[in-house]
């Protein structure tokens, strides 16, 4: 299956999940450490190369 196809059916699931109220809605707080927490990856990545 490529990218574009597996892509359009994600987007498709969330947006059925989030129409019959069980999608997650993120916190403020729950994006922030989110965020952080990818950061963190991205820079121990680039330490590692």
């Amino acid at each position: 299956m490529d990218a574009t196809t597996q892509r359009r059916i994600a987007s498709e699931g969330g947006k059925a999940s989030h129409q019959s109220g069980r999608g997650h809605q993120w916190t403020k707080e729950e994006a922030r450490a989110a965020g952080r927490k990818g950061g963190q990856a991205s820079r121990s990545r680039i330490a590692q190369s």
